[in-house]
């Protein structure tokens, strides 16, 4: 037999969860559908939550951009739609990107596609710069940031 769980432990269950690492509504939303707990139940979960600042979508932004780029080297384009998938506001999204610096931004763009160029097989070379195009793009990388990025490069702008 299932364990029937009270408000109170539910909503220390949730506060729990939140704790260990940042979340937005919607990933506590879905971890509250994962526990079957009703709907009204769920809407008094997540206004405490807010309430007592477990959940600030403010601050999961600024955490949820600096940690992409950093550490899985994402471009502002994936990380925007990333964060947009999970419902967040246009205008925390565009906030918390501009807390990239772009220096920063241009740098690792620079190195990876040096990176990559080591490894890149190509004939001709408007190849080779059609394959670290594509690459960048898919990363997440503004077309006119890669283009500028890859004229400063002297490996690939030849």
């Amino acid at each position: 037999m299932k364990k029937e769980y009270t408000l109170e432990e539910l909503l220390h269950k949730a506060a729990s969860y939140c704790s260990i690492s940042e979340h937005c509504i919607s990933e506590v939303e879905d971890k509250l559908n994962a526990w079957c707990i009703e709907c009204d139940d769920k809407v008094k979960i997540i206004n405490r939550l807010i309430d007592e600042d477990f959940i600030n979508e403010k601050r999961y932004c600024a955490y949820f951009v600096k940690d992409k780029f950093r550490f899985n080297k994402w471009g502002k384009v994936k990380i925007s739609y990333a964060l947009k998938q999970k419902g967040l506001s246009d205008e925390l999204i565009n906030s918390a990107l501009q807390t990239i610096d772009e220096g920063e931004y241009d740098e690792m763009l620079a190195a990876l596609l040096k990176t990559k160029l080591t490894g890149l097989k190509y004939e001709f070379e408007y190849e080779k710069q059609g394959k670290l195009f594509r690459f960048a793009q898919s990363r997440g990388f503004e077309s006119n940031v890669i283009n500028r990025v890859m004229r400063n490069i002297p490996q690939i702008s030849k």
